[in-house]
């Protein structure tokens, strides 16, 4: 298999440097290039079209999260996986809200990290455990369920009730896991049922609900309080 390309996006030269001689001792990752402010990440995200990158937050000039939706319009097939010391809770929603397909802080073990590059080229959704509380809590400030005057849901808001309803016991448990970032693998352990059944309650669990990855799986249930 050809190595996982990844763009360094970070303005602590020493950090990022070490950083970098970290992940290339890793066979399954290959640095395409590196940066130190969110221009030079845009014009190296177009030319080197990385699979995954690890974005800090406290960038010059242009913060990480702000930055976001000009790297996905960049190139849009690249997963970004936040990589900061901010455990600002704002920091996070507006991240995940942005497109970003992780959040960790930089306290992050090496093992741990590689493995979390590996799950978001998946299309899995990884936030560090010690920011899921925090996760959950934004959203649902940030997300109130919509009613009128007289307390009936809204519109919008009946359709979303009426698609949780439509989920199964067990799709909804599984729901709520996904919210709590855990894995596929990790789910199939703590339900006792294969891998390959939970891929399949999570396909239908995207169609229900009418969303297309984890990421905007966990935002909905952590908005409604299904976590």
């Amino acid at each position: 298999m050809n190595p996982t390309q990844l763009l360094v996006v970070d303005d602590h030269t020493l950090f990022r440097r070490g950083l970098i001689a970290l992940l290339s001792q890793d066979g399954r990752f290959a640095i395409a290039g590196q940066a130190g402010d969110m221009g030079e990440a845009l014009r190296c995200c177009g030319a080197r079209q990385p699979d995954v990158i690890l974005l800090d937050n406290h960038l010059p000039g242009v913060r990480g999260v702000d930055g976001i939706p000009a790297l996905k319009d960049v190139y849009p097939l690249a997963r970004i996986l936040m990589l900061t010391v901010s455990e600002n809770e704002d920091d996070l929603a507006a991240a995940m809200l942005a497109g970003a397909d992780g959040y960790l802080l930089k306290t992050v073990e090496t093992a741990q990290l590689c493995d979390s590059i590996d799950k978001v080229l998946g299309g899995e959704c990884v936030i560090s455990p010690e920011m899921m509380t925090k996760f959950v809590s934004a959203f649902r400030s940030k997300t109130p369920v919509a009613r009128d005057g007289a307390g009936a849901l809204l519109p919008q808001a009946a359709a979303e009730d009426a698609a949780v309803d439509s989920l199964s016991t067990r799709e909804r448990e599984i729901l709520g896991l996904i919210a709590r970032g855990d894995s596929n693998k990790l789910i199939a352990r703590e339900l006792d049922i294969a891998e390959t059944t939970v891929k399949v309650h999570v396909q239908h669990i995207f169609r229900k609900l009418n969303l297309t990855s984890r990421v905007q799986v966990a935002v909905y249930a952590a908005a409604r309080g299904l976590g």
